[in-house]
């Protein structure tokens, strides 16, 4: 559910906030006074598309800051919101609510935040897809497109769903193998080139039987071998300082450094000034690491290659190397992964007969199982389509619509990732005519009603949604209009309805009533969004029954418009 929303800089609104509670709130006003821009920041919100064009003039951006509520989701759709957020870097407020922002510059860039982090829009969608459903004039015609209409369908029987899943599943390995089977047959002698030069490759590889990191040792031993001389001189000169020249196998006079310190040490010991001892101790460390170093230079130095022709042997390595790394990768790691991925794409391209028959089998087998999940799925929307006629079919009386005739037409078609099935909706306006589809049988307000009969149904399973409707009763006035606002009214008692509308009749059934009031200057034209007072409902009623805000009778009828309607949405909640 929507808490609140903030607008900044957006159309005609500088700065406009407002909370929202649960069940109907309508948002009426004077035309051009702002209450398309109150969507448009919806549809921001949703990470719809930013247009620089909305931002207000002057102004550097536009902002739209909403609160969201998801303890009145079901407990799954709750923790599915809140996985999203957490995976995104963002959190919950102190209040346990998800604060969604988007600001769009003059320039036509846009960024979006979510639980304080900053987001892609596309986040944005796919966190709000559970909490908020946008209806506008557009989205019905979007409603006319077959995949709409099936999505509707499949929405209408929960028990749809899980087969529609089995069918995707088993389309696409149908799919892949299928696709397998053709690239086969069809580029035979591209594979078997394919095959040559992987052969080829690998090979050549396996010929120079490289090992991982190879190319860095191998590097450097050959320092090191060309610089044999010079180590070897500079390890020993060390070393027979160290321990003298005895430990290379020669003879000095001179005793040596380990020598030395060591008489020192053993003089600094035996003192009885605890200054001195203290420094004996140290020199104890320092010939403890003497003789370790002592002894790894005497390691260093077993270890330097004698051999002379070693050194041209690794130059030959290397160079067997370096024509693999300049060939399949920078480095010998890189060479060896490249050797794997090519055994192992060399294993999937098998184009003998025998091969081909075998996967012939598996893509038969494959387009069975996946027929056979096709008309299960066919059959349950089969089914689904008679009762979701039905349903719409008596909503449309009750909207003042009672002759009118709802079917929904399923054909066959070719396999897709939806399954084998059209969909297609077709009015009838009475039980003579034949049905005809809604894109050329409906004018706008039966499209309206339509919609709002389909929403009022595919909502019956849903709570704690905000369900957003932009004028959908345009066109609509009368006795249409009475049913359209109860419709709204059910609708609210389990799920928050924002609606957009210019009816009286809609507006008179709202729980929480907002005005957008626009106010024309000498330089600008604002807007402002109000909650009304029950006094202030029956003159903006009064206001919307042909501009009779200014008589006695107009207020009257207001007020009792009012009251009926909420006479009735008392029987709503009670009943």
């Amino acid at each position: 559910m929507l808490a609140d929303i903030a607008i900044e800089n957006l159309g005609v609104i500088p700065a406009a906030s407002a909370e929202l509670s649960a069940g109907l709130t309508v948002l009426t006003g004077e035309t051009g006074a702002g209450k398309t821009m109150v969507v448009t920041g919806l549809r921001l919100l949703a990470g719809g598309r930013a247009d620089a064009s909305r931002v207000r003039g002057g102004a550097p951006q536009a902002v739209v800051e909403g609160r969201f509520v998801t303890t009145t989701l079901a407990p799954e759709v709750s923790a599915q919101v809140t996985e999203l957020v957490d995976a995104a870097g963002g959190a919950a407020d102190e209040n346990g609510e998800f604060i969604a922002s988007r600001t769009v510059n003059a320039s036509g860039r846009s960024r979006a935040h979510l639980g304080g982090r900053s987001v892609p829009a596309a986040t944005l969608a796919e966190f709000t897809s559970p909490l908020l459903t946008i209806h506008g004039q557009n989205d019905q015609l979007r409603l006319l497109a077959p995949g709409q209409q099936l999505a509707a369908l499949d929405r209408f029987d929960p028990a749809i769903a899980p087969l529609l899943s089995d069918y995707r599943e088993a389309w696409r390995t149908w799919r892949d193998l299928a696709r397998d089977l053709r690239q086969r047959t069809e580029s035979r002698r591209e594979l078997a080139q394919e095959i040559d030069r992987l052969q080829f490759a690998l090979d050549e590889i396996d010929a120079v039987d490289p090992e991982p990191g190879e190319d860095v040792e191998l590097l450097t031993q050959i320092r090191r071998l060309q610089d044999v001389d010079t180590l070897r001189e500079e390890a020993s000169t060390a070393l027979a300082a160290i321990d003298g020249p005895e430990a290379l196998g020669g003879y000095s006079e001179e005793d040596p450094a380990s020598t030395l310190l060591g008489r020192a040490e053993a003089a600094l010991t035996a003192s009885e000034d605890t200054q001195l001892t203290e420094l004996g101790a140290r020199l104890t460390e320092i010939t403890s690491q003497l003789s370790d170093i002592a002894v790894e230079l005497g390691g260093f130095l077993a270890d330097l290659p004698a051999d002379p022709s070693l050194l041209e042997e690794s130059l030959q390595r290397q160079q067997q190397l370096k024509m693999l790394t300049r060939k399949y990768a920078p480095d010998i790691d890189g060479v060896l992964a490249w050797r794997d991925k090519a055994r192992t794409r060399l294993g999937r391209i098998d184009i003998s007969s025998e091969a081909l028959d075998e996967l012939k089998k598996q893509v038969a087998a494959a387009e069975k199982k996946m027929k056979a999940a096709a008309r299960k799925l066919s059959t349950a929307r089969g089914r689904a389509a008679a009762a979701l006629a039905d349903a719409v079919t008596a909503e449309l009386q009750g909207l003042a619509m009672a002759k009118a005739r709802l079917t929904v037409d399923v054909r066959r078609v070719a396999p897709g990732v939806d399954g084998a099935d059209e969909v297609e909706l077709m009015l009838a306006p009475n039980a003579a005519t034949e049905p005809r589809p809604l894109a050329s049988s409906a004018s706008g307000g039966e499209l309206s009603r339509v919609m709002l009969a389909l929403e009022v149904i595919l909502s019956a399973g849903t709570q704690g949604a905000t369900l957003v409707f932009d004028e959908v009763d345009a066109g609509v006035g009368g006795r249409a209009a009475v049913e359209i606002g109860r419709r709204l009214a059910r609708l609210a008692t389990r799920n928050q309805v924002i609606v957009v509308t210019h009816l009286p009749q809609v507006a008179a059934y709202a729980d929480t009533h907002l005005h957008v009031a626009k106010n024309v200057g000498d330089e600008a034209v604002t807007s402002g969004v109000l909650t009304l007072s029950p006094e202030e409902r029956v003159e903006e009623l009064a206001r919307m029954l042909a501009g009779l805000d200014d008589t006695d009778t107009g207020r009257a009828h207001a007020a009792e418009l009012l009251e009926r309607a909420r006479s009735e949405r008392r029987a709503f909640t009670t009943g």
